[in-house]
């Protein structure tokens, strides 16, 4: 009980100091910022654009808030810092590389790109106040990045829907040849794969053709997708601990204390109860999907599109995206 009682602790206090580092830095960022464009950035936090998000191209689904491209380069610094509050190096890394794909996607479409491809047309926006006590948020995205960050009672932080994706998932040519900006997340889930036996196999592939993407998109809500797959129970010691390390690197995006908070709900939940699932071919280079789930959350990876060079995978909470969890918690405590 003293264990739980000091991790329980620990998470609140990393909770409070991630909650405190970005309300500080979206202050900042905001107060650089011209009038116009400010009152372009916020929005309020029960508007409904805080529930709107997508991870096309802008043509597709246009996007409010500010883009790069209409910032300085100090305002850019300061988006930038606001976004490492939400996450670690790796994934701050992560999120700066696919943007930099646009510019890679330019180079392989030349003219016949269906769409302009643009390096800098990632858009911030701010919901609410930062620093409010009863809730307010921010959100990062353009093409292939969805990321926002909930935050309620000043120190709760729900960080979902978050979604990266890769295209392509494998540069094949040009300078950029070989980098592969979602690697981990493909390779930790065959290392998982690699680990079953035929039976466990039997099991985990759920169907022997991939869908042709993450089958939740953009629904506002989600619940656990069926068949499960293969049950953590049914696991070895070294296949568990290859799943948790799945599951890490996606938690792992995240600030260390965000990751912290999403973990903690993980274990809470009940490891147990952890399913894994794979569709498609087992062949590298081959359209593939596989998905991750258990009673709190579910992780979702596509690669199919472009002959599977085009990665899509996000994190989604079946009852706190968008924060939906810890805004209950925070009404129920002040109606008391």
């Amino acid at each position: 009980v003293v264990a739980v009682a000091c991790v329980a602790a620990s998470v609140t206090i990393a909770s409070q100091r991630s909650a405190a580092a970005m309300s500080a830095a979206a202050a900042k960022w905001l107060s650089s910022l011209e009038t116009e464009k400010r009152d372009r950035a916020v929005f309020a936090f029960d508007s409904e654009e805080r529930l709107r998000w997508h991870f096309v191209p802008n043509e597709m689904h246009p996007r409010k808030g500010v883009p790069f491209k209409e910032m300085s380069e100090p305002q850019r610094a300061l988006a930038h810092a606001l976004l490492k509050t939400g996450l670690s190096a790796r994934g701050h890394l992560t999120a700066s590389a696919i943007m930099e794909l646009e510019k890679v996607l330019v180079a392989m479409e030349g003219e016949k790109r269906r769409f302009p491809r643009d390096h800098e047309a990632y858009y911030v926006s701010v919901f609410g106040t930062p620093g409010d006590k009863a809730a307010w948020g921010w959100r990062f995205e353009g093409h292939h990045v969805s990321l926002r960050f909930d935050i309620v009672g000043g120190s709760m932080t729900a960080s979902s829907p978050a979604f990266f994706g890769s295209n392509p998932a494998e540069v094949r040519e040009g300078p950029q040849k070989g980098l592969r900006v979602l690697a981990a997340e493909e390779d930790a889930a065959r290392a998982l794969l690699d680990l079953l036996d035929a039976e466990q196999r039997a099991a985990a592939i759920v169907q022997p053709t991939a869908p042709t993407d993450i089958l939740t998109m953009v629904a506002p809500e989600v619940n656990p997708l069926t068949p499960p797959g293969i049950k953590v129970t049914a696991l070895t010691k070294a296949q568990r601990e290859a799943l948790m390390r799945l599951i890490d690197v996606y938690a792992g995006t995240m600030a260390p204390d965000v990751a912290a908070e999403r973990m903690a709900r993980v274990k809470k939940a009940g490891l147990d109860n952890i399913t894994f699932a794979w569709a498609g071919s087992t062949e590298k280079g081959q359209k593939h999907y596989y998905r991750v789930q258990g009673p709190s959350f579910l992780i979702e990876y596509d690669n199919t599109q472009n002959n599977g060079n085009h990665i899509h995978s996000v994190w989604r909470d079946f009852n706190g995206d968008f924060g939906r969890d810890l805004l209950r918690e925070h009404l129920k405590s002040v109606a008391h």
